[in-house]
């Protein structure tokens, strides 16, 4: 039987300027070193922390930004199992309601870099971001949306979408089977629009 994975819990914010560009952190450190992707961090679990609360104490932390949980919107709530082979992933992603007026300064997480939308595909992000968070994060920005992601040592990703809703409509998406193809996946996600 293969070793337990540890499973660690996330935040992520999606920060975003007047512009419209969205803030991203150039990775110093694993996970994802080299990547560029949302700041977050991991939940104080030994004293209980919520999700709502470790975002805004990473906001404040690497963000220099003082927020409640009112000005946040969770957008997204993303599963990973055995990520990179080492560890399991629940993921809260959050968008942070107030436009960010400056770029906040580098730190020991890493540094940070105003991008447009169009921009991300040339961005060397995580697989699983390119894949589907970022489609997703766009497709239901506003809404919610819920999805998990089996991360096979052979680098391939299965995902679920598991629920998702746009606006104040919900909707549910059968769960897709192991090598469904996007296209197939596509227009099951195109009916819900």
């Amino acid at each position: 039987m293969p070793a337990a994975l540890p499973y660690k819990i996330a935040t992520l914010l999606y920060c975003f300027n007047a512009r419209g560009d969205v803030l991203l952190l150039k990775r110093a450190r694993e996970p994802n070193r080299g990547f560029w992707s949302p700041c977050g961090g991991k939940l104080k679990m030994d004293i209980g922390e919520s999700p709502c609360t470790c975002a805004c104490r990473e906001a404040a932390e690497e963000l220099g930004v003082k927020i409640r949980p009112s000005n946040l919107h969770l957008t997204g709530l993303v599963s990973e199992h055995g990520y990179q082979g080492r560890t399991h992933w629940l993921m809260f992603l959050f968008e942070v309601k107030a436009k960010l007026k400056s770029l906040p300064p580098a730190h020991a997480e890493g540094t940070f870099q105003f991008f447009p939308r169009a921009a991300l595909a040339g961005l060397n992000i995580p697989q699983t971001d390119r894949e589907r968070i970022w489609p997703w994060f766009w497709r239901f920005r506003g809404g919610f949306f819920a999805a998990h992601c089996h991360c096979h040592p052979d680098g391939r990703n299965e995902w679920v979408l598991e629920e998702s809703r746009v606006g104040s409509r919900r909707s549910r998406v059968k769960p897709e089977a192991p090598g469904t193809s996007r296209a197939a996946l596509g227009s099951r996600l195109s009916a819900l629009d």
